[in-house]
């Protein structure tokens, strides 16, 4: 047994021991599919994203059009079908239309398999999803319990990377749009080395970095464009994630004809 293979399998074994694996994996960011949902185009991403055979998919809440109790069990079993089609393990974030009140909570809670917020491990990547769904105006970032859900999480994984963090409503656009990292729920991520956070809402891709933090609301999968033009994040479209090791590589994707020209937003290039 020569040094350098001696080296090597002490190096693997070390890397066993820790219980990390490599990062080798991509993954699929699904925005709003409703808020005046239009009609074909939630259907017609999910047909690209089976060309794309992601890892698993995660979207950043509104998925139902909700708003009544009595009806909301039935608005996520006729979705059903077009997951079961394409198979790919789902993580959901709760959105305003998915959560409006207990019994809808309790409903979304059931059919997605998850609390309204929660964490998971891919490889040596972290996610943690958190729920303001019944935020009314979202502008003081998760409340006391959700503040110390995360800080407990992030230290119990502070040696993973990279770290997502998914929510709804961006509480963060007013901060950050001003250059502020001066909010709590910013300097407890930044202490624990988190690099994307991720959100929704607006139906409007949004990018910004605060202190080596990206911060971005995803585009609308299905949900009605609140203004135009390509340039300014009015699309339809879904967010392409390759992580390799360290690296993280962001693609935003526009839907193909008749619905959108099938363009590209890479910020890294």
């Amino acid at each position: 047994m020569g040094p350098r293979f001696l080296a090597a399998l002490l190096a693997f074994v070390a890397f066993a021991l820790a219980g990390a694996q490599p990062n080798d994996f991509h993954f699929v960011i699904l925005g709003d599919r409703t808020g005046n949902a239009q009609p074909g185009i939630y259907e017609r991403i999910w047909s690209e994203l089976g060309e794309l055979h992601p890892d698993f998919v995660i979207n950043v809440g509104d998925t139902i059009q909700g708003g009544q109790d009595t009806t909301a069990a039935s608005e996520w079993r006729a979705l059903r079908p077009l997951w079961d089609r394409y198979r790919y393990p789902m993580y959901f974030t709760p959105g305003n239309h998915d959560i409006w009140s207990a019994a809808s909570r309790a409903v979304y809670e059931q059919q997605t398999g998850h609390l309204a917020f929660y964490s998971f491990n891919y490889q040596n990547a972290h996610f943690i999803v958190l729920d303001n769904a019944e935020d009314p105006d979202f502008s003081g970032g998760p409340n006391d319990g959700q503040m110390q859900f995360l800080a407990r999480d992030l230290a119990q994984n502070r040696d993973r990377d990279p770290k997502f963090v998914f929510f709804h409503k961006p509480f963060w656009l007013i901060p950050i749009k001003f250059q502020s990292g001066q909010f709590p729920f910013h300097q407890l991520i930044q202490k624990f080395g988190v690099r994307y956070v991720v959100s929704g809402h607006g139906h409007q891709y949004v990018r910004a970095v605060q202190d080596g933090v990206t911060y971005l609301e995803a585009p609308s999968s299905g949900g009605k464009l609140k203004g135009e033009g390509f340039e300014r994040g009015w699309l339809y479209g879904k967010v392409l994630v390759t992580v390799q090791g360290a690296n993280v590589d962001i693609t935003v994707k526009e839907i193909g004809e008749p619905f959108g020209q099938g363009r590209s937003i890479n910020p890294a290039k």
